[in-house]
């Protein structure tokens, strides 16, 4: 690990005494932010890249981070900010993801966090950063990222477990004094289920100069072996369940039975990666991409297919959407509040791979529906600024502390 402060990783201090901190103090020095996430440089997901995107953005604007978090020996990725380690341990069943326990109280009580800010798994991490922040009077607030609950039936003998974790994950956010949802369609969906709270609408953006259809490469496309008249059928996620893998290949399938001329093409990795190189041998395998590699994917594409009903949000539809792809997605939260049906894609019924397949079909034989709908996708993720979403995160965070002092 380097010991430059950004990149730094600090070990947990000596728990301090209690004492009754920051009741009667007047802050003059930089806002202090505390964030607890399970999920920030062990592995990428859009959690992790969300949660860094924040932090880099909170320290440019003065702001002091400190970021608690399970660790691995090796981060997925080079990421920001000064890393405190908590325990853990390797999920059962689902090992590249980490079960967090308790925080160093010490060392938090010594940074003097004005606000923390949880972005968790349904872990003991959650209930351990409520403790603290009530013990030391500061507003706690929690970013809502991922339908945890959706991820049971995907995994024989969990399903059972959806209504409790329901409740479970309904009574921690109801104690936070603001709840940051990606988009409306699961704000509305979090109201029809009753979660109580406030509510807030912070969304997400997509740089528009990296995922831009400029980067559409003739060549590359000749490199994979994909001739002109090919139409390719883009994924892009972390390669598990949880992500309609068997709907996609289903889709695949379907369109080759009515001698539809569609590549697909799947840029991500996971433990789901062999069985879905088994249903679609096919396919283009890319594995893990980054930086200008997947700019160039998307862009070098045709249609982005995404059948997956568990999102939140949908990073990779945006950036599908910003480098000109229409994104066929299931009719689902997140993918409702991006893609405009039949403007800028289609909305799918989930699980129906016929229909699935109907709208894949139609734009692969159609160019010029194609077409417009690529300018259209472009022009809704325009609409999309991390600028101005961190603004206005960090507007929320200064306006609730000094509700608090």
């Amino acid at each position: 690990m380097t010991s430059h402060r950004r990149m730094a990783i600090r070990e947990p201090d000596t728990i301090l005494p209690e004492c009754g901190l920051f009741s009667s103090e007047v802050k003059s020095s930089p806002l202090r932010v505390a964030i607890v996430a399970s999920s920030y440089n062990y592995i990428r997901d859009g959690v992790a890249l969300t949660m860094n995107r924040l932090v880099d953005y909170l320290e440019s604007q003065g702001v002091e981070v400190r970021i608690y978090t399970p660790v691995s020996k090796q981060p997925a990725f080079d990421y920001k900010g000064t890393v405190v380690p908590v325990p853990s341990v390797a999920l059962p069943g689902r090992n590249e993801y980490r079960l967090a326990f308790g925080l160093p109280r010490g060392e938090i009580e010594k940074f003097k966090p004005d606000l923390m800010h949880v972005a968790l798994a349904p872990d003991p991490l959650g209930y351990s950063a409520l403790r603290i922040a009530r013990k030391l009077k500061i507003p706690l607030v929690a970013s809502y990222h991922t339908r945890y609950e959706t991820y049971l039936k995907y995994y024989p003998g969990l399903s059972i477990f959806k209504s409790p974790l329901k409740r479970y994950l309904s009574k921690y956010y109801s104690n936070c004094q603001e709840i940051y949802v990606p988009t409306q369609s699961m704000i509305d969906t979090l109201i029809t289920d009753n979660q109580k709270g406030n509510l807030i609408l912070w969304s997400r953006g997509v740089d528009p100069q990296m995922f831009n259809p400029v980067h559409r490469s003739k060549d590359w496309r000749a490199m994979h072996g994909i001739s002109p008249d090919e139409i390719i059928v883009l994924f892009v996620s972390r390669l598990v369940r949880e992500k309609q893998l068997g709907i996609f290949a289903a889709t695949i399938k379907a369109l080759r039975a009515r001698n539809i001329p569609v590549r697909p093409v799947v840029a991500g990795d996971g433990p789901a990666r062999a069985e879905l190189e088994r249903e679609i041998p096919d396919a283009i395998f890319l594995g893990f991409q980054q930086g200008q590699d997947l700019a160039t994917t998307y862009a070098s594409s045709d249609i982005f297919l995404f059948p997956s009903e568990t999102e939140t949000f949908g990073n990779v539809t945006l950036e599908a959407m910003a480098s000109g792809l229409p994104c066929i997605c299931a009719n689902a939260t997140g993918s409702q509040s991006l893609v405009q049906d039949g403007l800028t894609g289609f909305l799918a019924r989930p699980h129906d791979v016929e229909d699935f397949t109907a709208h894949v079909a139609d734009l692969a034989l159609d160019p010029i529906k194609r077409g417009r709908m690529s300018a259209a996708a472009r022009a809704r993720a325009l609409t999309f600024s991390w600028d101005e979403t961190m603004k206005n995160l960090l507007a929320r965070y200064k306006t609730i502390v000094r509700i608090f002092h």
